[in-house]
């Protein structure tokens, strides 16, 4: 049995895209995963995400989708929250990629909600659960790919900025990224800062007020 883990990266940050990743992974090779050291990409080093996140892309099928903060704005704006945004991503690798069943990190509260409108559009075996990627080696592996992709997208396009102190990772907790925030006016934002954010409306309101 192939089983398509997914998972996703970027959902909370005010920079940069969403990246939702899936990769397929046969059951033979779960002990494989297990001896590489494949766990969810927030309990590994930057360093060893990397290695791993290279070693998965050349062993097995995956793929990815990306929303930018513009797609992501343009969405919001047009009534689409940020669980569907989620749930249209894992729809597209659902009917893209080939395997037997899927697992997914559940981002809507009720994960049997979510499940079932995810089998429901696509007609696909699929089980979606919180925190999956703590608990499935494939969901760990799809977590793995998504972060380090996204990590390479903020990596870019920090590079203009690194003399002005960089943009940070991108979570409105970040020093670096409100500094990086606080250089511009609501106008002025570059296309990668999502506009939508309370953190950055809250910009527009204030610069109102003042005018």
């Amino acid at each position: 049995m192939d089983v398509l883990g997914i998972d996703e990266a970027g959902r909370g940050s005010v920079l940069g895209p969403l990246v939702i990743a899936g990769v397929v992974i046969p059951e033979k090779m779960k002990n494989v995963l297990d001896n590489m050291g494949v766990k969810d990409s927030k309990r590994l080093t930057p360093a060893r995400r990397e290695v791993l996140s290279r070693k998965l892309k050349n062993m097995f099928e995956w793929d990815v989708v990306i929303y930018s903060a513009r797609d992501i704005d343009d969405l919001r704006a047009s009534g689409i929250n940020l669980n569907e945004i989620e749930r249209k991503g894992m729809e597209e690798l659902l009917l893209k990629l080939d395997f037997d069943k899927a697992i997914v990190d559940a981002v809507d509260v009720k994960s049997q909600r979510y499940q079932d409108r995810l089998q429901k559009s696509t007609g696909k075996d699929v089980k979606a659960e919180h925190k999956a990627d703590d608990k499935y080696l494939e969901v760990g592996a799809a977590s793995i790919i998504a972060k380090q992709t996204r990590d390479d997208a903020i990596s870019k396009l920090n590079k203009p900025f690194e003399d002005m102190g960089g943009i940070g990772s991108g979570y409105p907790s970040d020093p670096t990224t409100k500094k990086f925030l606080s250089n511009y006016s609501y106008n002025e934002m570059p296309d990668f800062v999502r506009k939508s954010w309370s953190t950055v409306a809250k910009l527009k309101d204030v610069q109102t007020t003042l005018i």
